[in-house]
C-alpha cells in the first residue's frame, strides 16, 4: 500500500500548489478594476442575453471560488468575490460559468456525455472504496472484487478526463465572447486568460491523480491474476 500513499501525497501537494496559485492570481487580478466597469453579475447577464438564453438566472452564492453553473436549477451561481466585483478576474469567472450555460443550451456533445455519466458515477463513488479495500484483502483468494473495484474506479477516471474539454471549451467561449464584446482590453484579456488557465489546472491535476491511482490498482490486479 506504500505506493498508493506516495501517489496520494504527490498529487495532494500538486493540488495544494495549484490551488494556492489560483487563489493568489485571483486575489491579484481582483484588485485591478475592469476598464468597462462591469460587475461579474452584469458580465454574466450580458453573455446570457447575447446567446439568447432567457431561462437562466444569475445569483450570488457564499464562499470564495464557489462559482458554478447548475443545469438542473438553471442558475449561474457566482461567489461573493465575483458577483459584485468589477475586475478582470471576476469577468473571466462569470463568463466561464456562462460558457457552461451556453454549452447546455447548444447541447455541446462533451457536456451531454459528461451529464450522462453522472448517475452511474454517483453509484460508483458510493461503493468503490469499500470494494477496492475488500478486493485488496481478498487478492490471495480471488481477484473478482478488486476487478469490480478497478472497473468502478476507471469510470471516475474517465469522468475526470471528460471534464477537461468541457472546462477548456467554457473558457474558450468566455474569452472569445469578452473580446468580441469589448468587455476587456488586451491587458485585461491576459489577466482573464491567466485566471482561467489556473482554474483549469485544478481539473488537470485531479485527472492525472485519478489516472495514476487507477494504474496503481491495475498493477495490483495484474499481479494478483498472475498468482492465481
Amino acid at each position: 500500500m506504500g505506493g498508493i500513499y506516495l501517489i496520494m501525497i504527490v498529487f495532494m501537494l500538486a493540488s495544494m500548489a495549484v490551488s494556492w496559485t489560483l487563489k493568489s492570481k485571483f486575489r491579484k487580478y481582483s484588485e485591478i478594476g475592469l476598464r468597462s466597469g462591469l460587475s461579474g453579475r452584469e458580465v454574466a447577464e450580458m453573455m446570457l442575453a447575447d446567446n439568447n438564453i432567457t431561462d437562466v438566472r444569475v445569483i450570488s452564492t457564499e464562499g470564495m471560488l464557489t462559482d458554478h453553473y447548475d443545469p438542473g436549477k438553471k442558475t449561474v451561481n457566482l461567489s461573493e468575490g465575483v458577483y459584485a466585483s468589477r475586475s478582470a478576474a471576476a469577468a473571466a469567472v462569470a463568463a466561464h460559468e456562462c460558457g457552461h450555460a451556453v454549452q447546455h443550451a447548444t447541447a455541446y456533445s462533451m457536456l451531454k456525455f459528461r451529464s450522462a455519466m453522472v448517475p452511474a458515477l454517483s453509484v460508483a463513488s458510493r461503493y468503490m472504496q469499500w470494494i477496492l479495500l475488500i478486493g485488496i484483502f481478498m487478492i490471495q483468494t480471488t481477484i473478482i472484487p478488486l476487478a469490480i473495484g478497478v472497473a468502478l474506479f476507471s469510470l471516475t477516471t474517465i469522468f475526470s478526463f471528460v471534464t477537461l474539454p468541457v472546462e477548456f471549451d467554457a473558457s474558450r467561449r468566455a474569452l472569445a465572447w469578452m473580446d468580441s464584446r469589448g468587455i476587456v482590453t488586451a491587458q485585461e484579456h491576459a489577466m482573464a486568460k491567466d485566471s482561467l488557465k489556473w482554474a483549469a489546472m485544478t481539473y488537470v491535476v485531479a485527472a492525472l491523480g485519478s489516472l495514476a491511482t487507477l494504474l496503481y490498482y491495475v498493477s495490483i490486479l495484474l499481479s494478483g491474476s498472475r498468482r492465481s
